[in-house]
């Protein structure tokens, strides 16, 4: 049997609700070469029944069903699964237009010097309705890519993203320390590698929910995200990267020493609190206490008494009374 242009990676867990869109919106690309790779990582509801079903009815569809793994297993899992030389992500919750994998097929045929290409995307909500997108859109060029890693900006929405499957391997694919940041550790990696950028058109509707993966651990994938950076900048600067090898990110307070310099720690939290000051979801878990470490210990407070009044609209006024005493007192 030939090989097919494109494997499609698809990690699924309880994913029901949305999945069969997702899946018709792959099955309707214009660009028809491709294999549509679908792990289900222990669903405990229909989602592997719906996978089967449309397995059945077209054959470009390989499920993988078994027991549940995590994201990263399952992503490293269809890395070495697949049989084309270029994989495109997607998310059981998102909808490709149809000729998204087209424009990204002929963006790396165009460029052999880029290994990984993303698009931008525009947000919907829970329903398909359309969201009003806030913040900037990913940066378009290699050198654009460059400058928003030093900026802190983002870089590619990973459910949007092709890539060149050598050059991911090449790199020791996803790591497993960096849980719900894995995408942002790999296009860090990557930038030093290969070549990077985005299309400036839509071709992925990314949905924002409440129960999305992302809503419900921003703590850790912040604090993740800040260590993601700092080992880029320990790479950059002709260092070795003390997180390559870890299966677990360490904790703030444990920084200084997997960096081996002071005030590593410090810094980290600072960057992590204030980020996570805009999270209804952090601020109603490990991350109110981050934030709270970080004003007791001095750090900086521009914009923190707004944080307060957000606490009391998030439905929390006994932190909001918390972090306004500590900010009293500090």
């Amino acid at each position: 049997m030939p090989k097919p242009a494109i494997s499609v990676a698809m990690s699924v867990n309880n994913g029901e609700r949305f999945l069969p869109l997702a899946i018709e919106s792959v099955l309707a690309q214009s660009f028809t070469d491709f294999e549509l790779l679908i792990v289900d990582d222990g669903s405990s509801d229909g989602s592997a029944e719906i996978i089967r079903r449309y397995a059945a009815s077209d054959a470009r569809i390989r499920p993988i069903i078994r027991e549940n793994r995590g994201l990263i297993a399952s992503l490293n899992e269809l890395l070495v699964e697949a049989q084309a030389p270029l994989v495109a992500r997607m998310d059981a919750d998102d909808i490709c237009r149809p000729e998204r994998f087209a424009r990204q097929v002929e963006f790396l045929m165009q460029k052999p010097d880029y290994g990984v290409v993303g698009t931008w995307s525009e947000d919907i909500g829970e329903h398909g309705e359309a969201l009003v997108r806030s913040g900037a859109d990913h940066p378009l060029t290699h050198e654009d890519m460059i400058a928003a890693i030093e900026n802190g900006e983002q870089l590619i929405c990973h459910p949007a993203v092709m890539f060149r499957r050598e050059v991911v391997l090449a790199v020791g694919g996803y790591h497993a320390a960096f849980r719900h940041c894995e995408d942002l550790d790999l296009w860090l990696r990557l930038s030093s590698v290969t070549r990077m950028g985005n299309i400036p058109e839509r071709l992925l509707r990314y949905r924002r929910y409440p129960d999305q993966v992302s809503a419900r651990h921003s703590t850790e994938q912040q604090i993740g995200s800040v260590i993601a950076r700092l080992a880029w900048e320990e790479r950059r600067d002709g260092k070795p990267d003390p997180t390559e090898n870890l299966a677990r990110l360490p904790s703030i307070d444990a920084l200084d020493a997997l960096f081996d310099r002071p005030g590593v720690s410090r810094a980290a939290r600072e960057t992590i609190a204030l980020g996570l000051r805009w999270s209804p979801a952090a601020m109603r878990d490990g991350g109110f206490d981050i934030l709270l470490d970080h004003v007791r210990n001095g750090g900086r407070r521009e914009g923190l008494w707004r944080t307060v009044a957000r606490l009391v609209r998030f439905g929390e006024p006994a932190r909001a009374l918390r972090l306004a005493a500590a900010l009293a007192r500090n």
